[in-house]
């Protein structure tokens, strides 16, 4: 026999405690399922060095600190007992090791029935929180028979665990930025292929980018249109929290490179863009400065100068005169880490909501699909949104429409019949 919840939700990473919390305040019954530990993501497809990319005050959800430095930068493993924590704080209602194997709409009524792998759930409303992280994407470039090792970043784990000879990194966001920047530290011959990027300041003036990013007001900024992707940001909070600067990578040793485009007879070829990325990178950098120094003048704030922030050194030769094709061998790698992002993976979920590239069609995490609704986006409803505080803030708002909506749905308003007036 089935059970019976009026919200599931699938899912027990920040999305999902954050979503239980607000379901609970609101009264409704909920269930949630996760098909392997809590925030299991944290745990076991990060390296080991991982820290979060924002300091413990910001990076966190509103009635609950973390019991280490507030601006420092905890691990991996802090980051996932902080959740399992708040899950217990708030008593959430998660099953463990539990995975759906499919969710589909009942005919010719309201709800959903959902296949598990510990029985059948009948659920009135579908809440799809398993995040952005779903389905690594490796670029299918280098064929098997190269004779190379390719992972994607959920793979590494740390510098040991390569063979000998020298490492290819494939995109230079925060995670192949800082997957590249902690091999170069251990002695290793490190190439990086650098895409089109964001690069903030990681502090300036005092402040954390994180803060400046919310007194400016860009934590709100809508995103673009629907479904707008995931912006690169070249962020890290290793070695305490340090701006990435791909110049002082190459200053170290490091070989940077272009965006990467094709392979043939061993060789791998490169775009034309490397210039144009970096630069692109610090205009970002250097308007993010220019911005704080604007508002601090107007508000007269007492910050120290910073002039240093905006010296950007000459370009090194990688950059000037860049390599347009690397032969594999010649080069001495023997690796290939692609840090190339994910697709979106919900074959489980049978529902008309999504795009040609299978990402869900949604307005903050509400679909046209009567009781289903996605959290943990990247731009759900603003740039905050693929951050811990940020989600839970969007799971706030999911929440609220569907209290509303059970609302009307529960109304059976009793009207007194009419009566003529008497004299």
């Amino acid at each position: 026999m089935a059970t019976t919840v009026d919200t599931l939700v699938i899912g027990a990473g920040q999305a999902g405690i954050a979503m239980s919390e607000h379901l609970g305040g609101h009264g409704i019954e909920h269930l949630v399922l996760e098909r392997h530990r809590i925030a299991e993501r944290w745990r076991s497809e990060r390296w080991d060095s991982l820290v979060m990319n924002g300091p413990a005050w910001h990076d966190r959800f509103p009635n609950r600190e973390f019991t280490s430095d507030p601006d420092g930068f905890p691990g991996k493993e802090d980051v996932a007992d902080y959740f399992a924590a708040y899950a217990e704080q708030i008593d959430a209602p998660i099953r463990c090791g539990v995975e759906v194997i499919s969710a589909t709409r009942k005919a010719g009524r309201s709800g959903f029935t959902v296949e598990t792998s510990d029985g059948m759930i009948d659920a009135e409303n579908v809440v799809a929180a398993t995040g952005p992280f779903q389905k690594p994407i490796i670029p299918p470039l280098v064929p098997e028979t190269a004779g190379i090792v390719q992972m994607h970043s959920t793979g590494y784990r740390n510098p040991g665990q390569l063979s000998e000879g020298a490492i290819l990194i494939v995109g230079a966001g925060s995670s192949g930025s800082q997957i590249a920047d902690e091999l170069l530290r251990a002695g290793r011959d490190v190439y990086l292929s650098v895409g089109p990027h964001d690069r903030p300041p990681r502090r300036y003036r005092g402040r954390d980018f994180c803060w400046w990013l919310g007194v400016l007001g860009k934590w709100d900024l809508a995103a673009p249109t629907p479904g707008t992707e995931h912006v690169t940001i070249a962020v890290s909070g290793a070695q305490g929290g340090k701006t990435v600067d791909f110049r002082d990578f190459a200053a170290r040793g490091m070989t940077l490179l272009g965006r990467t485009d094709g392979y043939a007879d061993g060789a791998l070829t490169f775009a034309p863009d490397l210039a144009t990325n970096v630069t692109n990178g610090d205009t970002n950098y250097l308007s993010v400065l220019q911005e704080a120094d604007a508002h601090i003048a107007r508000f007269g704030l007492d910050l120290p100068e910073e002039p240093e922030a905006k010296i950007i050194r000459p370009d090194p030769a990688c950059i000037t005169d860049p390599i347009r094709s690397l032969d594999i061998a010649q080069a001495g790698i023997t690796s290939i880490i692609w840090a190339t992002g994910f697709a979106p993976d919900y074959g489980w979920l049978h529902a008309d909501v999504f795009d040609e590239r299978g990402r869900p069609l949604h307005s903050r995490g509400v679909t046209t699909e009567p009781g289903l609704y996605f959290l943990g986006l990247p731009w759900q409803s603003r740039r905050g949104s693929a951050f811990i505080w940020g989600v839970w803030h969007d799971a706030k708002y999911v929440a609220d429409q569907i209290a509303k909506a059970r609302s009307y749905s529960h109304h059976h308003a009793v009207r007194p019949p009419l009566t003529e007036a008497r004299p």
